[in-house]
């Protein structure tokens, strides 16, 4: 349940300037800003540490907003944990007042709050995604990790709009395996793209 307070302090893990390495937006100037918490429980997870938001900081809104304005980059980008733990109405308001692109990478798994100008949802089989997010997304990008998941892939690119983009992402620790089978099943399933985590190729946070 959202606490009042969680619309104007959130519990964040950290925030840092960045290019983005995944998806549409890969390679833009953004500002992350990934938040504490996380009921979803994926088993490669790289960011585990983010999944107790009580071992994170409470930051003030302003503040948030403040060091995100401090770079001369306006994209946003909100992710997690799972941000969507957290009422985001207020923070997506301040963000969009100082000139921001509000981005979101989430799986869907709770309600959507905030205004975003690109829902990135990327579903997890640990805990799917709620119907109502599979119409709002722009940019569907889901996790390979073993043969089985390009038809699980199917399943929610039938869901999502039409204008949707579609990304197939190779888990990191399984790409050597993945992204051969990626490569191939796009040259048969031309609708989806490659996301290939950019940022861990030319070391960047």
């Amino acid at each position: 349940m959202t606490t009042a307070t969680s619309t104007i302090a959130l519990p964040v893990m950290e925030a840092f300037y960045t290019l983005q390495g995944e998806g549409f937006h890969q390679g833009k100037a953004a500002y992350f800003i990934r938040l504490g918490g996380c009921d979803v429980g994926c088993v490669w997870c790289d960011v585990k540490e983010s999944w107790d938001a009580s071992k994170h900081p409470v930051q003030d809104i302003d503040a948030i907003v403040a060091a995100a304005a401090a770079h001369p980059g306006r994209l946003a980008v909100v992710t997690g944990g799972e941000p969507l733990m957290h009422d985001l109405t207020a923070l997506t308001a301040s963000l969009k007042a100082a000139g921001f692109q509000t981005n979101i990478e989430t799986s869907g798994s709770h309600p959507v709050s905030g205004s975003w100008d690109w829902i990135c949802l990327s579903p997890k089989k640990f805990k799917a995604p709620l119907p109502e997010i599979l119409p709002l997304a722009n940019e569907l990008k889901v996790i390979i990790f073993n043969k089985s998941d390009f038809a699980w892939a199917e399943k929610y690119a039938e869901q999502v709009a039409p204008s949707c983009k579609l990304y197939l992402q190779p888990e990191w620790d399984k790409a050597n395996a993945m992204t051969p089978l990626i490569v191939d099943y796009i040259k048969d399933h031309p609708q989806w793209e490659l996301s290939i985590q950019m940022h861990k190729y030319i070391q960047v946070p």
